[in-house]
């Protein structure tokens, strides 16, 4: 796998609202809630604990964690 580069500039709010809104749109979450103080409220299943995440670059962290269990589960194809 080739590794990405590092990134320039923090994640924007935006940025990771985008990154929630896909994850429980893929049903890959269950929640992902922002809080007024930037704190994101993620829940994995409907009677799972409430994660609290401080701040967009945890939200992408975990999109990114995410991501990568998908495809080292998935086979590959050319």
């Amino acid at each position: 796998m080739i590794p990405l580069p590092l990134r320039s500039c923090e994640p924007t709010a935006a940025e990771a609202g985008a990154w929630a809104d896909v994850l429980v749109r893929r049903r890959l979450l269950h929640s992902a809630v922002r809080a007024p103080n930037g704190q994101w409220l993620v829940q994995d299943q409907p009677d799972g604990p409430v994660r609290v995440l401080t701040g967009a670059a945890e939200v992408i962290t975990l999109a990114a964690t995410i991501q990568h269990r998908i495809r080292s589960v998935r086979p590959e194809f050319p």
